[in-house]
């Protein structure tokens, strides 16, 4: 690859997955979030924004990575997975903040997190170092589904 393409892919994969975790941050913390019942183990409100931006850094490599493989139409399917796994994750913002869908959102998280899985393995293939970028993704994906069907749980 050109190194004017590397960088013009470095820069999509970047546009794309921040351009996701964006319309994501529209839906954000507010008085209805705030009344609501949590698990004790439910982290401080500051620590997401930290941590989303660090896995969607580690997101933006893994994909500029297997679009680097110009030339491979092996890159087709991986990629459009990758762009659906994108919408699901602004997808769950807009459910569980915008429209206060705390089951709805439990299901979609799952299907992300199948979604993230397929992912996965689908960069692996090409280039296992964008697999495993995702993987810190993936556990927190993990760990946020819990947390969902908790507080889901809570405040039925």
């Amino acid at each position: 690859m050109s190194n004017q393409n590397s960088i013009l892919g470095a820069i999509v994969a970047v546009l794309l997955t921040f351009g996701a975790a964006f319309v994501g941050s529209r839906f954000r913390v507010d008085d209805w979030y705030t009344a609501l019942s949590k698990p004790s183990w439910n982290p401080p409100n500051r620590i997401f924004g930290p941590v989303w931006s660090i896995l969607y850094l580690l997101i933006a490599i893994s994909v500029w990575l297997v679009w680097s493989k110009e030339g491979s139409h092996a890159v087709i399917l991986p990629l459009i997975v990758f762009l659906l796994q994108l919408i699901l994750n602004a997808a769950w913002s807009w459910l569980f903040f915008g429209l206060h869908e705390l089951g709805y959102a439990f299901i979609e998280i799952v299907v992300l997190w199948v979604v993230i899985v397929l992912n996965i393995i689908l960069f692996w293939r090409i280039y296992p170092l964008s697999g495993i970028l995702l993987l810190p993704y993936l556990a927190w994906v993990t760990f946020a589904s819990v947390l969902n069907y908790t507080i889901w749980r809570l405040n039925v």
